[in-house]
């Protein structure tokens, strides 16, 4: 079977082709962000004639719209169509499901409780969010036994797709507002999905007002509650508050399957945190001296909040300069207030604000205009708008005297600051 992946470069549309590369299939790609895959004809413009004849299957990602030209020639030629979700939702069905949802915390958990699993011999087959070094740096893992383990994500209703037989829920939170209408919306949405589950289990938050409202609303499932499991932060390798909520999910997960707690605690201490989530690296600078980068994908004021918080908790005695690229104008519009206040009060030595990240096919032009990264830093006591990521870069290198603490957050392009600091 040859198969067309639109937006092949996107965290979860990579995995699910990684998946079927693996099953022996013929796999094409196209994304305009320059996304490579070992083996795999990339194009990176979406173009009809990027749909070959012989394709039998067409792929998409959910943040692509109905208009993408090789969405077109697809139903011209009269292609089968799969949205992600509706295409891992269809593989899920043959396995038992475990599936990650909540706004913030999926990809952290996920990873979690695949360290576990792995280290347990439960030998699951893995979709995850970001990269992980316990999966030679991937975001898929082929595995050979009954066990599923995914990241449920919300955004467009992703997660109805799937019908998993245990659901974590970390939190639930206004997030995603150019299609939710509301929190009400969102809740209701996570009730649907928790209602159509296959399975009974549900694992849930229950220091999350919003995921209590909506879990202990369900009927006919046994619902697990856990709050942070202080008894666990001896086994975490990685910091902050709500990655102790994280491995009190994840642990809650193993000793539902009946994992071996002693050798599943062993393994969340080996576990050092994944791509983009509070990673990080010291560089040396041109003068010799020393820095240390954190790299996180924190992109919503709450994510910022607590990540900021385990920062600095980390490093009380050291110089925090702290660099944001805003993602998506939507989100920041639609939670301005929320973004000024986090901001405001997070109390760094420096904080820098660089262009908004926009999302291809997501964006409103109206939107474009009533918001700016500018807007965003002039609301804010101090803090400086920097603008693209090169002239970020400079003006962070002119104040870098060395030992600083360098976190840079965001979801878009921001990582590859990294790159021009070390350089």
């Amino acid at each position: 079977m040859k198969i067309h992946f639109i937006g092949i470069g996107g965290i979860g549309i990579s995995a699910l082709s990684r998946h079927f590369i693996l099953q022996g299939e013929e796999v094409t790609g196209s994304d305009i962000s320059g996304a490579s895959l070992e083996g795999v004809k990339i194009f990176n413009t979406h173009k009809k004639e990027n749909i070959e004849k012989d394709t039998d299957l067409v792929i998409y990602s959910p943040a692509v719209k109905k208009d993408n030209p090789e969405i077109i020639s697809a139903n011209e030629k009269g292609i089968k169509i799969k949205s992600y979700p509706e295409a891992l939702g269809n593989i899920a069905k043959q396995y038992y499901t475990i599936a990650v949802s909540g706004t913030h915390g999926k990809s952290t958990t996920t990873a979690m409780i695949a360290v576990m699993m792995i280290s347990l011999g439960f030998d699951p087959t893995v979709f995850i969010g970001t990269k992980l070094k316990q999966l030679n740096d991937s975001n898929y893992r082929k595995g050979k036994s009954k066990y599923m383990l995914i990241e449920a994500d919300e955004f467009k209703s992703s997660f109805l797709n799937y019908h998993p037989d245990l659901c974590v829920i970390t939190n639930i939170e206004e997030d995603h507002l150019d299609y939710y209408k509301d929190i009400k919306d969102i809740k209701n949405t996570f009730k649907q999905y928790l209602e159509r589950m296959r399975g009974d289990t549900i694992i849930a938050n229950k220091d999350d007002k919003n995921t209590y409202d909506v879990v202990s609303d369900i009927k006919e499932k046994s619902i697990i509650w856990y709050t942070k499991e202080e008894k666990l932060i001896k086994y975490l390798s990685v910091p902050g508050e709500y990655n102790l909520y994280n491995a009190t999910a994840a642990f809650s997960v193993i000793e539902n399957i009946k994992g071996k707690k002693d050798k599943a605690l062993t393994a969340l201490k080996s576990f050092k945190g994944s791509w983009r989530r509070f990673e990080e690296k010291e560089v040396t600078l041109k003068n010799g001296k020393k820095v240390t980068i954190i790299n996180d994908y924190a992109h919503h004021p709450t994510e910022i909040r607590v990540t900021i918080d385990a920062v600095k908790d980390k490093y009380k005695d050291r110089k925090i300069i702290v660099i944001l690229q805003p993602h998506q104008y939507e989100r920041c519009y639609r939670l301005f207030d929320k973004f000024i206040n986090v901001l405001s009060a997070i109390n760094v030595d420096k904080l820098m604000i660089s262009d908004i990240f926009t999302v291809e096919g997501r964006e409103s032009e109206d939107i474009k205009n009533k918001v700016s990264s500018l807007k965003i830093a002039s609301a804010i006591t101090d803090a400086i708008y920097s603008g693209d990521i090169p002239k970020t870069a400079k003006k962070l290198l002119l104040d870098l005297q060395g030992n600083e603490v360098v976190v840079i957050m965001g979801a878009g392009s921001i990582y590859r600051l990294e790159n021009l600091i070390a350089e």
